[in-house]
C-alpha cells in the first residue's frame, strides 16, 4: 500500500496537476460600481472533443475518515475538472501526473486551507472528492458531451493528514 502524508496546498506545488483556485490580488479589480472585487481568470477550463461543453454543477460530499484509504484514482481525459468549496470546507487532494499508467512514486497528497479550490488539468489522475470534518458543498466546473470522460486506475493508497486548527 502506498503511504502518503498530505502537504499544505500551494499553487507552486500543484502546478503540474492543474490550478489552485483562490483569491489572487494581483489579478483582481473592482466592478459593480466598486462594490465587488473580481478575482479574475483563476483557472483554465478545458473541454476537449466534438460536442464538448462546459458544465457547472454543485456536489454535496460526506466527510471521509482519516487516514483516508483509496483503492483507485480516476481521470477525465477530455476535460478539466474544478472544485471550489462554498463554505470554507477543507478537503484532501490526491493526484498523479497525466499518462496511461501511474508510477506510485509520482503520487502526491495535499490538504486545502478551506479557502482554496482546485482545477485538475485534463487527464490528471486524482482521488474522489474527500472533504474533511463536515459535509461539503462544492461548485464544480467540468466537461459535458459525447465520449467516455472518466477512467479509473486501481491503486491502494493511505493518506495521513495533519489536522491544523
Amino acid at each position: 500500500m502506498l503511504e502518503l502524508q498530505a502537504q499544505p496546498l500551494s499553487a507552486e506545488a500543484f502546478a503540474d496537476f492543474g490550478d489552485v483556485i483562490e483569491r489572487n490580488d494581483s489579478k483582481s479589480f473592482p466592478i459593480n460600481s466598486g462594490r465587488t472585487q473580481r478575482h479574475h481568470d483563476l483557472a483554465t477550463v478545458e473541454a476537449l472533443g466534438e460536442e464538448a461543453r462546459v458544465l457547472v454543477s454543485m456536489f454535496v460530499s460526506q466527510p471521509v475518515t482519516l487516514p483516508l484509504e483509496l483503492t483507485f484514482l480516476e481521470r477525465h481525459p477530455q476535460g478539466s475538472q474544478a472544485f471550489m468549496p462554498l463554505h470554507e470546507e477543507r478537503f484532501v487532494i490526491v493526484v498523479a501526473p497525466r499518462g496511461e499508467t501511474i508510477n506510485p512514486g509520482d503520487v502526491r497528497a495535499f490538504v486545502t486551507n478551506g479557502l482554496q479550490g482546485v482545477n485538475y488539468k485534463a487527464g490528471t489522475w486524482h482521488a474522489i472528492q474527500s472533504v474533511l470534518n463536515v459535509e461539503g458543498e462544492f461548485l464544480v466546473v467540468d466537461r459535458g458531451g459525447a465520449g467516455n470522460n472518466c477512467e479509473e486506475y486501481a491503486l491502494d493508497i493511505r493518506v495521513n493528514c495533519g489536522e491544523p486548527e
